[in-house]
C-alpha cells in the first residue's frame, strides 16, 4: 500500500482491519476506523465503505479521543 492521505477512496487501503464501535446500530450509522502501517489513522463512512477515508495522525486521534471524553463534542447531539 502507498501512502493513504485524506481522500484516498477505503477500498484501496488493503490488508486494514476496520473497527466500529459496539455501540453501533444495525441499520449502519456508524464509522468504523483502522489503523495503518504508517501507524496513522483511516476513518471511513459504514454506508459507504469504498467511499473517501480521512487520516488522521496517532496525536490527533489522541486529541480527539481525550475531547470526547472530557465532553468536549456533547453539544453535537444536540
Amino acid at each position: 500500500m502507498t501512502h493513504a492521505v485524506n481522500g484516498t477512496p477505503a477500498g484501496q487501503l488493503d490488508g486494514v482491519t476496520w473497527q466500529k464501535s459496539r455501540r453501533s446500530n444495525p441499520s449502519g450509522n456508524c464509522v468504523e476506523c483502522a489503523v495503518l502501517p504508517t501507524g496513522e489513522v483511516a476513518v471511513r463512512n459504514s454506508r459507504d465503505p469504498e467511499g473517501p477515508a480521512l487520516i488522521y495522525t496517532p496525536a490527533e486521534i489522541e486529541a480527539f479521543l481525550l475531547g470526547v471524553r472530557d465532553g468536549d463534542f456533547d453539544n453535537l447531539l444536540g
